[in-house]
């Protein structure tokens, strides 16, 4: 999930309303008995691609980027728990007292248990977005699919928010994401996705019940396999 989705209508930070809506969504998911996991990224507070651009060394840019993410997870962690779901934040940076440290056979007996696992700070590493982080924690948990949940209906060949005449494309391979270069994931993203045969599924986060038709296999979004 982008953390820019999490902003609402707001230019920044975390709107109390999207945060609502999103427990809410992912809660009807829960009800199916579904092993649900999250990535969070933290654009709506710190970019780090962004500060490196003007002058901060990129590995410092990407450490307040991975630390954001965290904010972002304590606060859809109180969200979803105020909803009756139980859940578990675990992170790559160690912060015993916010969360546990990633530990895939925990991560894995959480879900086992019914609890809803949030992977936050990336992978710990500068240099990786968040998206690589979901398709890395996404392929070691052996997930089915990797949903990428953001503001735009799918995958497009120009960015549609800069050009009102992209052209939405309903599926395509992970090579030919890599080849247009069409910008939806993080290109290591998509290879990590192909290597390991992880279908992908990019769709609008602010469709009622549209968390629920991707994980139901409905026709929504884009599928990239």
């Amino acid at each position: 999930m982008s953390g820019e989705a999490l902003m609402g209508d707001q230019g920044f930070g975390i709107s109390s309303e999207m945060i609502k809506y999103v427990a809410s969504e992912i809660y009807d998911v829960s009800e199916l008995g579904i092993q649900l996991a999250l990535v969070v990224g933290g654009g709506n507070i710190f970019r780090g691609v962004a500060a490196s651009s003007y002058g901060m060394d990129r590995t410092s840019a990407d450490q307040i980027g991975m630390l954001a993410t965290v904010i972002n997870c304590v606060a859809l962690q109180d969200a979803l728990e105020k909803k009756g779901m139980q859940t578990r934040i675990q992170t790559a940076i160690s912060m015993h007292e916010v969360a546990e440290p990633y530990i895939l056979r925990k991560a894995v007996r959480h879900l086992e248990k019914g609890r809803i696992v949030i992977f936050g700070a990336g992978t710990g590493n500068p240099y990786f977005t968040t998206d690589t982080a979901a398709a890395l924690r996404a392929n070691e948990i052996h997930a089915d699919v990797l949903l990428k949940a953001t503001k735009v209906d799918g995958l497009y060949d120009l960015d549609p928010e800069l050009n009102p005449d992209a052209k939405f494309i309903k599926s395509a391979t992970y090579m030919e994401v890599i080849e247009k270069q069409l910008k939806i994931m993080d290109m290591t993203a998509i290879s990590l996705a192909m290597d390991n045969k992880l279908p992908l599924v990019i769709f609008n986060l602010n469709g009622s019940g549209n968390i629920k038709k991707a994980v139901c296999g409905e026709d929504i979004g884009t599928k990239i396999t």
